[in-house]
């Protein structure tokens, strides 16, 4: 309800109740993965599941100016998953020599994991059965026992 007052409207209404701030989502920064193959140590130990962080601008520019990357422009893939794969099995060092050292199928494939989590924002993956032709999503980077 409005009344005047002074040739001014005042609304003697109760102000409405304070809303809540919805709670912050957090961004996720860090992705857990499970390699297809895995990363063979000098000891024979195999090395499939890691954890990859988002990339930062950083990330991107550091490797410019390394000089195997001046030399070999392909070498970069190498040298910037090294830079953001921080754990891979019990491997907490995680540097170029090892990405150097991985199977071509999961090279590959920490490719597209760190295209989908710094391009896309997420690990998800369209895809179809080849025998029902069923589609739906996965999550690629799976992380429990059984998921892909």
């Amino acid at each position: 309800m409005q009344r005047a007052h002074r040739g001014v409207l005042l609304d003697e209404r109760p102000p409405p109740p304070a809303r809540e701030p919805a709670p912050a989502e957090r961004l996720r920064t860090e992705f857990s993965f499970v390699l297809p193959r895995g990363y063979v140590d000098a000891a024979g130990t195999v090395h499939r599941d890691g954890v990859m962080r988002l990339a930062t601008a950083r990330d991107e520019l550091i490797p410019l100016r390394d000089d195997r990357v001046r030399q070999n422009p392909a070498f970069l893939t190498v040298v910037l998953l090294a830079r953001v794969v921080t754990r891979l099995g019990a491997i907490e060092d995680v540097h170029a020599g090892i990405m150097e050292d991985l199977f071509a199928s999961d090279l590959a494939f920490l490719q597209d994991l760190y295209r989908r989590v710094n391009q896309e924002g997420h690990t998800r993956a369209a895809v179809t059965c080849p025998s029902c032709e069923h589609s739906f999503t996965v999550d690629i980077a799976g992380g429990r026992l059984g998921e892909s």
